[in-house]
């Protein structure tokens, strides 16, 4: 069988050697980490590890790290009414951005009477006017916004945008899922609240996750309740492996951070040098500050069904956007949002890089799109023949 490139990092990760053998060796474990005898605090230590090393990768206190089983039920565990900062007055609506991922459009605990939409500009880029109308004059809210978007790569403006929330004595939601271990951030930094984030983007094991609370904040109700585990915040025997895999994942992601975001941009700029050559081809949200390593593109007529197909054919796997959509290929809402017609927005297709990319997987991805491009331009030719 040929050998397949893999370019669609940002649906998932391969999972990391440190993260396998980190896992293997918590398999091996018998204990419960809420068990006070020998073999419970041997799972405990390993849970406690892993969040002091989430924890201080993005620069906040372990006993505010809740784990979860992904990043949707972090998003839905942090997007709760009644969250305050000390003693402010607790958060009575949601608002989120048009981009977001659908795990907060769909709003978490908030009825969809009280969930407002704000709007983004050309770029993919938050509209910080649109945001601060939307917070004068009206009950505290609770603000959701993405530090960067999955299909476009975009860099949201998250601390003037957290500026703009706080002084409106609101609260904000940042959901970091895609871009942490890919660029380095700070929960203070950021001025956010709640910072949500998930094991298997930067390769460690699926079904891990991380919710991160800014110290201070009260009124976070639990979604499951029965035990008192993750200090009576998320009910349930933790997963000491997936934990486990999920801290060894962090360590090993930003230690080569610096050197990966260097040559990933290298890359991700040389692919799109070559994406260019096609007629009419366009890079969404290029001149916005993005990722190193996300690239979404189109031409016009391009169907993204029958580019996806084609590229994994050609033993390339790439994606039409979101992977979280079973499998549906459908018009990209984040372009819609953009203000992007349906002519374009169903052709976008997402290429995301990862550690092990390299040179000649550009090359063959190349390669591939040439074929497929010449065979959609001789297509379009014979159409308006």
């Amino acid at each position: 069988m040929a050998e397949r490139v893999y370019l669609d990092w940002n649906a998932t990760a391969p999972l990391r050697a440190e993260a396998r053998q980190a896992m293997i060796s918590a398999l091996e474990l018998c204990g419960n980490p809420s068990s006070v005898h020998a073999e419970g605090r041997s799972a405990r230590k390993l849970v406690e590890n892993a969040r002091t090393i989430i924890a201080n990768a993005v620069g906040a206190l372990p006993r505010n790290v809740v784990f979860t089983s992904g990043g949707t039920e972090a998003n839905a565990l942090a997007l709760r009414p009644g969250l305050r900062r000390g003693s402010g007055a607790p958060v009575e609506r949601l608002l989120v951005s048009a981009i977001e991922h659908a795990s907060v459009l769909a709003g978490g605990s908030f009825s969809a009477k009280i969930i407002e939409t704000i709007p983004v500009t050309s770029s993919g880029l938050i509209d910080l006017g649109r945001l601060r109308a939307l917070l004068v004059g009206r009950p505290p809210a609770l603000v959701s916004i993405m530090l960067a978007n999955n299909e476009t790569g975009a860099l949201q403006p998250i601390a003037e945008a957290a500026e703009i929330v706080r002084d409106k004595g609101c609260l904000m939601h940042v959901d970091a899922i895609q871009a942490f271990g890919k660029i380095s951030f700070n929960i203070n930094a950021l001025n956010a609240d709640l910072v949500t984030l998930s094991a298997h983007k930067i390769g460690g094991p699926k079904g891990a996750g991380a919710l991160v609370l800014a110290e201070g904040l009260t009124g976070l109700e639990p979604l499951l309740r029965g035990g008192g585990q993750e200090l009576s915040r998320r009910a349930g025997t933790e997963n000491v492996a997936g934990i486990a895999g999920f801290g060894a994942a962090v360590k090993a992601a930003l230690e080569a951070l610096e050197t990966d975001t260097n040559r990933l941009q290298a890359l991700r700029d040389k692919l799109e040098s070559g994406l260019r050559q096609t007629p009419g081809a366009m890079v969404f949200s290029d001149a916005a500050r993005r990722l190193p390593n996300t690239t979404l593109f189109t031409v016009p007529g391009l169907r993204a069904e029958t580019a996806v197909i084609g590229f994994d054919l050609a033993g390339v796997a790439v994606s039409s956007g979101s992977a979280c959509s079973s499998g549906k290929v459908q018009p990209s809402h984040v372009l819609q949002a953009m203000g992007f017609g349906p002519e374009l927005a169903q052709g976008a297709v997402r290429l995301s890089l990862g550690w092990s990319t390299g040179d000649a997987d550009i090359d063959l991805c190349l390669e591939a799109w040439r074929k497929l491009a010449g065979s959609l331009l001789k297509d379009q030719r014979r159409n308006t023949a």
